[in-house]
């Protein structure tokens, strides 16, 4: 274990913000644990103002073979914002890092700060008439250095990617101190590597974002939001595959939903109620949207009358207004919250191929029956990309701590799955602490290789974010 900062090595770094920059302990606290509880740490948290405040203590910290965990809004699920439980580490937060320095509507750019939240950059685009297309369930905090980092996808990918297509630049202070200005807001750039990219999905291991262009697109003056009732998985890949082809890039959204997940919402979310009349074994919710005024509605209405001839459709509400759009959406976005509320949820973020989406449900399905019969799989997520949340929540009546007992041996189970169906363990939350050790298993010895010499190559000292995704 290592030791924990000296009183005078902390107050040389808190000599470099302003003294409220520095949390005490009480002010720390819910920065030192992950969302879940899952990892506990201790030490400083400090919040520098600027990218120069930022590069001075990296600086201080390479002089000095200080360790740093560089932290968003804390709501990564994977404990890759953590530090360990032995006070040798300084948690860099970019809470105070909440400039919108720029936003260009007819260049379709902005340049934000690391600590800007995803709403409040959201809403920046709003006011220039524009769009920025990155939507997640925890939009309120989570911010635009923590998508950086973790590459955050959300339930816009099927149209506009994930972070890694949404940024055409960014500024970074590296682990030895140097500040990289990358801010470039260029579309077309090859002169060599595309630097980006290294920080992009790395999860603050190869330094810490401070800023980034962003890319705008023009804002939806049209939009119908459906919610549909289906058989099977098999059902609403054929219909996802449907609305794809009639809708084209109108498209963007398509979110897939089991019913024991509709229940989970509605008993335990105020202010939702079931969107038809009777239940269904599976749903999508889907979204059209457009820059261009009229007639997406009866798009998708004629859609799902070729659907519901072809017997793919059981029954579908069109919202009729943008309070029935947000109460859709509403219980799509709680899906996650309301499963603690059901005790114990081992969860697994993954990937497959579109095609084998509903094929891998059933197995993986099957797969967890047999490990643990009374537990209940609550599979939802992302159909258009191939992300599925494959959560699964504990025996009704269970001890919560004896059922979280087997997350390991559980996500075994799954990962088995996806690995035999070539897909990722990692899709949208990152790897993180709580998956690192998964990667050999997953990743060839060429890859791994790879990732270590680009982590020694700027990080040499293995400073920054030491433990998370390699070892």
């Amino acid at each position: 274990m290592t030791a924990p900062l000296s009183p005078e090595l902390l107050a040389r770094f808190a000599a470099l913000v302003a003294p409220q920059d520095v949390l005490d302990e009480d002010a720390a606290a819910p920065r030192l644990v992950e969302p879940r509880g899952l990892y506990r740490g201790r030490g400083p948290v400090i919040q520098p103002r600027d990218t120069e405040q930022v590069a001075a203590i990296v600086r201080l910290a390479a002089e000095t073979g200080t360790r740093i965990v560089p932290q968003g809004g804390n709501t990564g699920l994977v404990g890759g914002q953590t530090p360990d439980p032995s006070g040798a580490q300084i948690v860099l937060s970019t809470a105070r890092l909440t400039r919108i320095r720029e936003v260009d509507p007819d260049e379709n750019v902005m340049v934000v700060e690391a600590g800007v939240t995803l709403a409040a950059a959201q809403e920046a685009a709003v006011q220039a008439e524009r769009l920025f297309p990155l939507s997640l369930g925890s939009e309120g905090s989570c911010t635009i250095g923590g998508n950086i980092a973790t590459n955050a996808g959300g339930v816009g990918v099927v149209a506009y990617g994930n972070m890694r297509d949404l940024v055409l630049g960014v500024e970074a202070v590296l682990p030895d101190g140097r500040i990289w200005n990358g801010l470039r807001r260029l579309r077309k750039d090859n002169t060599g590597y595309d630097l980006k990219q290294l920080f992009i999905g790395s999860e603050g291991t190869l330094g810490l974002v401070t800023a980034a262009v962003l890319k705008l697109f023009p804002a939806p003056r049209d939009l119908a939001t459906a919610f549909v009732g289906l058989r099977s998985t098999n059902d609403a890949l054929a219909l996802f595959r449907l609305v794809r082809q009639r809708a084209g890039a109108a498209l963007t959204g398509c979110e897939l939903m089991p019913r024991i997940g509709i229940d989970f919402t509605l008993r335990h979310m105020l202010g939702t109620r079931d969107p038809l009349d009777a239940p269904h074994p599976w749903y999508l919710l889907i979204e059209l949207s457009s820059p261009v005024e009229g007639g997406l509605a009866g798009r998708l209405e004629e859609i799902l009358a070729e659907a519901m001839e072809a017997g793919l459709v059981s029954d579908a509400a069109i919202a009729a207004s943008v309070e029935q759009t947000a109460a859709f959406w509403r219980i799509r976005m709680g899906m996650s919250e309301v499963q603690a509320r059901e005790g114990g949820s081992i969860k697994h973020d993954v990937s497959v191929p579109l095609a084998r989406v509903a094929e891998f449900i059933t197995e993986a399905t099957a797969a967890v029956a047999a490990f643990a019969p009374r537990a209940r799989v609550v599979a939802f997520g992302h159909l258009g990309d191939g992300n599925i949340h494959f959560n699964v929540s504990q025996p009704v009546g269970a001890d919560k701590a004896a059922y979280l007992k087997s997350w390991s041996a559980m996500n075994a189970v799954v990962h088995e799955v996806v690995h035999a169906f070539e897909g990722s363990i990692a899709a949208e939350h990152g790897v993180g602490r709580l998956k690192r050790d998964l990667l050999p298993g997953v990743k060839s010895q060429v890859e791994l290789d790879l990732m270590r010499t680009i982590k020694r190559a700027l990080d040499p000292q293995g400073l920054f974010n030491p433990g998370v995704i390699l070892d």
